[in-house]
C-alpha cells in the first residue's frame, strides 16, 4: 500500500472531488460531522479552522493506495480500519474526518481529509507529511498482512530488470549488425526490433538523451544502461563528417527531419569522438605508407 499526504487550502472542491458520482464513491469514515455534501462539510471544517486565522493550508488530504490484488479482496470494513489505522498512525485522533474509497477503476483506493486545526484551534504539524504518510501506510500494511510500498517497489525494480536487459541486448545487437552513422538509422533501426526511441529534450530547449519505450514501459536512455545515454550512443556510432560539421559549428543535429539544438555536453562529446576517429585514420594511413 502506497501512502501519500499534503496539506492543502481548498477543502470544498477537495471533498467534491471524493464525492463524484462517476468515481462510485462510498463514504468509510466521517468523524465529527453531520454535512452530506461538500458545501456542509467544508463550513463545518471552517469554524474549527476559525480558531486559527494563521495557517491557511488548514486541511490535510491524504490518499491510500493498497495494490491492485489486495484492493479486490478488501471489503468496507476492511478499508474503514485501514483509514482508521492510518489516522492512528499519523497521531491524528479526535479531529473531523471524512474518507471516501473511489472504486471506478481497477486500482481500488480511499481519499481521506482530515481538519488540520483541532477543536483547541492548534495546528498539525505538516513538515516532511508526504515521507512520514508513506511510512504510516506501510506500518499499517504490515500490521494487516497487505503488501508494502517496499513490496510494490521490489517487484518493479524485479520487473524493469528483464525490460533492461532485453533493451540492451536489442541495442547491442542493432551496433553489432553494421556500422551505425547517424541517430536516424539507430532509431529506425530500433524501432524494427519494437523498440521507440523519443529524444528527450530538457527545459534549455536542448536534446539531453533519449527515452526507450518497450512492452509498455518508457525508461530514460541512463535508466537502461550507462552505455544507452545519448554521449554513449554516440561514441559507438560512426557519424558522417557533414554532421560532425554541423555540429560543431551550430550545435545542432538532425533527427526524424528535425533539427534539434544539442546540450554542451553532448556536442562536446560527439565532436571529441569524431577528431579520436579521424586520428585513428591518420595513424592508420600513416603505418600503411
Amino acid at each position: 500500500m502506497i501512502g501519500k499526504g499534503k496539506s492543502i487550502a481548498h477543502t470544498r472542491a477537495s471533498v467534491a472531488y471524493g464525492m463524484k458520482q462517476e468515481k462510485e464513491f462510498e463514504v468509510i469514515l466521517k468523524e465529527f460531522l453531520s454535512g452530506d455534501n461538500p458545501s456542509e462539510i467544508a463550513e463545518e471544517f471552517r469554524l474549527v479552522q476559525e480558531q486559527n486565522q494563521r495557517c491557511t493550508k488548514n486541511t490535510l488530504s491524504f490518499v491510500l493506495s493498497p495494490t491492485i490484488e489486495d484492493g479486490k479482496g478488501l471489503d468496507t470494513e476492511d478499508l474503514k480500519e485501514i483509514t482508521k489505522r492510518f489516522m492512528e498512525a499519523m497521531q491524528l485522533q479526535d479531529r473531523q474526518a471524512i474518507a471516501f474509497v473511489h472504486r471506478n477503476r481497477e486500482h481500488t483506493h480511499i481519499h481521506l481529509y482530515v481538519n488540520r486545526i483541532d477543536f483547541h484551534g492548534k495546528a498539525y504539524k505538516d513538515n516532511y507529511i508526504g515521507k512520514r504518510s508513506q511510512l504510516a501506510a506501510e506500518k499499517v500494511a504490515r500490521d494487516m498482512g497487505l503488501s508494502t510500498a517496499r513490496d510494490i517497489q521490489e517487484l518493479k525494480l524485479e520487473e524493469l530488470k528483464g525490460i533492461r536487459s532485453e533493451i540492451k541486448a536489442i541495442h547491442d545487437k542493432v551496433f553489432a549488425k553494421s556500422s551505425i552513422r547517424s541517430f536516424d538509422t539507430y532509431i529506425a533501426q530500433m524501432q524494427q526490433k519494437e523498440v521507440h526511441i523519443e529524444p528527450y529534450i530538457n527545459k534549455q530547449g536542448a536534446l539531453q538523451g533519449f527515452r526507450f519505450q518497450y512492452k509498455g514501459h518508457d525508461l530514460k536512455g541512463s535508466a537502461v544502461h550507462r552505455s544507452l545515454s545519448a554521449g554513449n550512443i554516440a561514441k559507438q556510432m560512426n557519424l558522417g563528417s557533414l554532421e560532425v560539421q554541423r555540429i560543431k559549428k551550430d550545435r545542432t543535429i538532425l533527427i526524424s527531419g528535425k533539427t534539434l539544438s544539442l546540450s554542451p555536453n553532448l556536442a562536446t562529446t560527439i565532436v571529441k569522438k569524431a577528431l579520436k576517429l579521424a586520428l585513428k585514420k591518420v595513424r592508420s594511413a600513416s603505418i600503411e605508407l
